[in-house]
Formats: C-alpha cells, structure tokens, sequence
C-alpha cells in the first residue's frame, strides 16, 4: 500500500501500523540513515522478555556515526530532555527514527501527527501506557541537506508543540 501523495512521515507510519502482521514492528526511514542490519540488537530486548518498546540510541554505546550538525544535537538534545520532564523518563535521543514496538502496543494507539511530530506523541503516548522500553545504542550515518535530509527548525518548533500537546493537554 501507498499512498499517491506524500503525506509526511507519521501518515505513512500510521498507515503502515494498520497493515503490520507480525509480533514486532519496526520504523525504518528509507533513506538508510540508519543500519538494517541492527535489527538483531534492536529487537532483543523484545525477545528477551524484558521490553515493550526499544528505542535506538544515535547518542549512547560505541557504535559509528556521522559528525554532523551541531544546532541538530543541540536541538535534539533539548526536546529529548522536554519530553523526559514531561514523561518522567531518561532517554537519551526521543527523536530517533528506530523505535521497535510490540504490535499490539502500537496498533492500540491513535497516531494523530502526519509529519514528524510523530516522535513526540508516540514518545508521551507509551509513556502514558507505562510501556518498558529500553534503549539500545545504534549507528548513525546521517545525511547533509544536500543528500536529501529534510527535518529543519520548523519540524523542531513543531516537535515542541506536540511534546506539550501529548504530554500536558491529552
């Protein structure tokens, strides 16, 4: 399934979550910023029994990444460090595009954000839930601008409105 016009991210995450069949779901952007074949260290802690929801981390453990922006960490860091406030939770990257989930965790969740506010509310949402969710610490080979990275200050301002909306008048 498709969809004929681009509807940003959450919408297609949205619509994929309604198709997903398996045990385990997890988000993958297509532009292999992030490393499929991390799949394993993601998911183990599901297998494992000891989470409900794992998180790959772009800023903990000892795996590669690409030196890029600082104003991008900066900012990451400060909505990470709002929705931990909010959600009384310790993450150390919010914003990241891996998050694995158990399906029927995430198909019992109305995801309402159709750009990338879509972090921000699963984050407060399954915080909300009481979900275990761990981190495990990923590479990251992220992109410049001029390969094609998208997110940009106004999907920051947007992430700090979902963060409060999700979080404090939901």
């Amino acid at each position: 399934m498709h969809h004929e016009i681009n509807q940003g991210k959450g919408a297609a995450i949205r619509t994929g979550f309604r198709q997903v069949t398996g045990d385990i779901v997890i988000v993958q952007d297509a532009d292999l910023e992030y490393d499929p074949a991390e799949y394993q260290r993601l998911v183990k802690p599901i297998l494992d029994g000891k989470a409900d929801v794992v998180y790959g981390s772009r800023f903990m453990g000892d795996r590669p990444h690409r030196v890029l922006y600082f104003w991008h960490r900066v900012g990451n860091a400060f909505l990470t460090l709002l929705s931990n406030i909010l959600t009384n939770l310790n993450l150390t990257d919010m914003e990241t595009c891996y998050k694995v989930f158990k399906r029927n965790i995430i198909q019992s969740i109305n995801i309402e954000e159709a750009r990338f506010g879509f972090e921000p509310e699963i984050t407060a949402k399954i915080a909300r839930m009481g979900c275990v969710i761990y981190e495990v610490g990923i590479a990251y080979y992220g992109r410049t601008y001029e390969q094609g990275k998208k997110a940009d200050w106004k999907d920051g301002f947007r992430a700090i409105y979902c963060i409060l909306k999700y979080n404090l008048f939901r």
